[in-house]
């Protein structure tokens, strides 16, 4: 919302000294986000004078039309004669009073003026268009032609309120009433303490017979329709100088008067006006839901086609109206124009000043792709009570800017409807503040904003008209707080109890971090937020648990509208990236929440403000989340060592993800089990299956290897790409955090090894855990250290594991029988469960 300086003292007394900038600093105290303070006319210098063109010479042989034209400009060029000025426009003639700029002036933007020859002519000057003037856009993209009355000589800067600041204000969409200089004048009244000169407090004329016939068949719809005529209109009848510089100076452009009239109404009262051509109106105007199907052509010359939830303004023929949006091309006013000939200007308009609900319009207009400035106004809220206001203030400014005559009807069709009042205790704004402010406090600032207060410990509040926002005793406390300054008050920073630090749970995070980032991954955080359409992508089977999701109410991309069930698909997104702009050997991370539906939907409840939250509070609202189990994920491409003078380097494998798995279990303090697996977008032949045992029974707790080649090529990654997903909570739940310390013996170890051939289906993991089993508890450590296939050597089908084994005793060296025991009843175990044979 621009909010013009000079606008804002006609309902406001500042004092004469206060700039935007202190104006700025008052309403941002208060609460009003104002972003910027437009300084116009501040590099403008004059003379700048109103001039009437007296001769106009064509002057031939250029590539464009050129004009030589002498001006009189009265005794502003100090000698009274004709000023002589070179221009190229052509909408202006002999006669015609102009703005006329002359040298040693300087313009917007730091153009200075002076006397130049130009196409064979020396100009003394410029005559003047409203952008070189930073005057915006006034719809005839030439020169600035004047009213006929206006006095030749005349200081323009003046004429023209070429200087002024504007304040430009960010409204949120629960402060509709700011989008009106009538809001804003209001909020300036309260934070400088000054009375208020409300310019809807008008003498209205009482509803009658006479009017023009209303039907409103949805009341829940429009609430309130109020209708009046005025005849007569000259159809030669301008919108005056300081109309047009207003609507330019809150950034709309000037049309025709009666539409011009109307936006100003609107800006001023903040009430959405529409003026309907009378002769264009066929019977009753009606207010209801369209019909499904049914079509409109709105003023921008769209023809729109109807959903049964729009609310429309209709006559006899249909829709002739987008209620609270934009009315229709039928009933458009026409302005004279006399380049048209036969083309009749509207005399008799009927004006418009309804409210209508809130949650239709923004519906509506979101329907049709259809944002005007009506639409963003009822959408945040219109104060209902100046409807009949504005349209008196609209027929006094017709009547008066051209000539017309208002008739005596008045129509206003109301639904009935009781104020709005909430019942706070006196010191719950202090609650919510930490501050104490008193009672007289708080019904003092209540009161300023516009609301009636009864009572003593418990108030009695009717909120006012136009603050619709305020629904509830925390939105009383708030606008208490606001206008006693957010600054005062206290900021104190709480004070944990000593002993107390990161809880377990985030230092097990931390270390998990930390051991990625060693082993030369980079933490990429990601958006939370999915489409349904990657669990196609991803491969995962139509009744897989990842596919049930969280919908979000208000998505910030309707591409994405649920909550990740992992982690995978905002880390492949980072992955396709960054190689896509050049970065191929790349080794990503991520831990977070991923969200999972709860079978039995609840509704939150809203927390106090007043006080802490009960333990069970907390509960009620944790039961009604979804699960948010946190997930830790890796994603590997290119090469995990660079080649160079040490060797040929090599490329990210299945094993780096499976090792990034033992990493993380390792800070985690937990057993994690690998064996083949198969799951959604791992390669079924290069996949491993990470399990735990939490209560004796195992449990699949994530996966980890190469994606499959279908994915790779849907997502568009780079090729052998690799991944690894777990679920932490489970590790943490599983883990044992303790430190341990290594236990150091002095006695030396023992290393046997042991070839195993097996069949080829058979898992390594399993072989390991029979050895390990078997060799009891002298084994301090198992590797494998080489797989051999060769069909000719070992058979079809079969192939060969070698492990190496350490033992070791605390307390004595062990012997060669001891260390050979130890092995024979390893490789028993593993032949017994595995089938192994021991190789040659």
């Amino acid at each position: 919302m621009r909010v013009p300086l000079s606008w804002l003292r006609e309902y406001v007394d500042l004092p004469a000294t206060e700039t935007g900038r202190d104006v700025q600093a008052k309403l941002i105290s208060a609460g009003l986000e104002v972003e910027t303070v437009e300084h116009l006319g501040a590099d403008l210098k004059g003379p700048l004078v109103v001039g009437q063109v007296l001769t106009i010479e064509e002057l031939e042989g250029f590539k464009k039309p050129i004009r030589f034209c002498t001006v009189d400009v009265g005794q502003a060029n100090g000698t009274g004669e004709p000023q002589e000025i070179v221009c190229g426009a052509r909408n202006f003639s002999v006669g015609d009073k102009v703005v006329v700029v002359l040298p040693g002036a300087t313009l917007p933007g730091g153009f200075s003026i002076s006397a130049r020859k130009t196409y064979g002519k020396v100009s003394h000057g410029m005559i003047c268009s409203s952008d070189e003037l930073g005057m915006g856009d006034d719809g005839t993209h030439g020169i600035i032609v004047l009213p006929p009355e206006t006095e030749v000589g005349k200081d323009a800067v003046e004429l023209l309120e070429l200087v002024d600041e504007v304040l430009d204000i960010a409204v949120t969409a629960n402060r509709g009433d700011c989008l009106s200089i009538r809001g804003v004048a209001r909020e300036t009244a309260i934070a400088y303490g000054l009375p208020l000169r409300d310019p809807a407090l008008l003498d209205v004329p009482g509803p009658n017979a006479f009017g023009y016939p209303v039907k409103v068949s949805d009341p829940a719809g429009c609430d309130r329709f109020t209708a009046r005529t005025v005849t007569g209109l000259s159809p030669e009848a301008r919108s005056p100088i300081w109309l047009q510089r207003r609507l330019q100076k809150v950034g709309m452009r000037p049309i025709s008067l009666a539409v011009d009239v109307t936006n100003y109404v609107m800006m001023e009262l903040g009430q959405p006006l529409h003026a309907y051509d009378r002769h264009q109106v066929q019977g009753t105007i009606g207010v209801r839901r369209a019909q499904e199907g049914e079509k409109i052509v709105t003023l921008d010359g769209v023809e729109r086609k109807l959903h049964a939830e729009d609310l429309v303004i209709t006559d006899d023929r249909g829709p002739i109206g987008l209620a609270g949006v934009m009315g229709g091309a039928d009933t458009e006013i026409a302005d004279h124009d006399p380049a048209e000939e036969g083309a009749a200007a509207t005399t008799d308009v009927i004006i418009e000043a309804a409210h209508f609900d809130q949650v239709s319009v923004a519906r509506t207009a979101r329907r049709h792709k259809l944002s005007s400035e009506a639409s963003r106004r009822f959408e945040r809220g219109v104060d209902p009570q100046a409807a009949s206001a504005a349209a008196q203030r609209t027929v006094d400014l017709l009547v008066l800017l051209a000539g017309g005559t208002a008739e005596a009807g008045v129509t206003e069709v109301i639904a009935p409807s009781a104020p709005h009042t909430i019942t706070l205790a006196a010191d719950h704004p202090d609650k919510v503040a930490g501050v104490t402010y008193g009672r007289e406090t708080v019904v003092r600032r209540l009161q300023e904003i516009g609301c009636d207060v009864y009572g003593q410990d418990e108030l009695i509040v009717t909120v006012p008209s136009w603050r619709p926002d305020l629904t509830d005793p925390n939105d009383l406390a708030e606008e208490v707080i606001r206008l006693e300054g957010y600054e005062n008050l206290p900021s104190t920073l709480p004070r944990p109890p000593a002993g107390r630090g990161l809880t377990g749970r985030q230092r097990l995070h931390r270390r998990i971090g930390r051991a990625l980032a060693g082993a030369g991954y980079v933490e990429a955080l990601n958006y939370p937020f999915v489409g349904e359409q990657v669990f196609d992508q991803l491969g995962l089977e139509a009744d897989d648990p990842a596919r049930r999701v969280v919908k979000l109410v208000n998505p910030l991309s309707d591409e994405e509208p649920a909550l990740r069930t992992s982690l995978l698909p905002g880390l492949l997104a980072a992955l396709r990236r960054n190689d896509g702009r050049g970065s191929h050997d790349l080794a990503l991370f991520e831990t977070g929440l991923v969200f999972q539906p709860r079978d039995a939907a609840r509704v939150a409840a809203n927390l106090p403000v007043d006080r802490r939250p009960s333990p069970d509070d907390i509960a009620a609202l944790n039961a009604a989340l979804p699960d948010q189990p946190r997930h830790v994920a890796v994603v590997l491409a290119g090469a995990r060592e660079q080649a160079g003078w040490w060797g040929k380097g090599r490329s990210a494998d299945w094993a780096d993800a499976v090792e990034a798995a033992r990493t993380v279990a390792r800070e985690a303090g937990a057993e994690l089990g690998i064996r083949k697996g198969q799951y959604g977008p791992w390669h079924p032949g290069r996949c491993a299956e990470l399990t735990v045992t939490v209560d004796g029974a195992e449990r699949v707790v994530g996966h980890a290897g190469e994606l499959h080649p279908r994915v790779l090529k849907t997502l568009g990654l780079p090729a052998r790409a690799c991944a690894m997903e777990l679920d932490l909570d489970v590790l943490e739940r599983v883990g044992d955090t303790v430190p341990q310390a290594p236990s150091i013996s002095t006695f030396p170890v023992a290393t046997q090894d042991v070839a195993l051939v097996v069949d080829a289906y058979v898992p390594a993991a399993d072989v390991e855990a029979a050895l390990r089993e078997g060799a009891g508890e002298l084994l301090e450590s198992i590797r494998l250290f080489d797989v051999y296939e060769n069909a000719e050597q070992l058979g079809e089908g079969r192939k060969s594991l070698a492990y190496a084994l350490r033992f070791r005793a605390d307390d004595r060296t062990l012997t060669v029988d001891e260390a050979s025991a130890a092995r024979e009843a390893a490789v028993a175990l593993a032949t017994d469960r595995t089938g192994a044979v021991l190789r040659g």
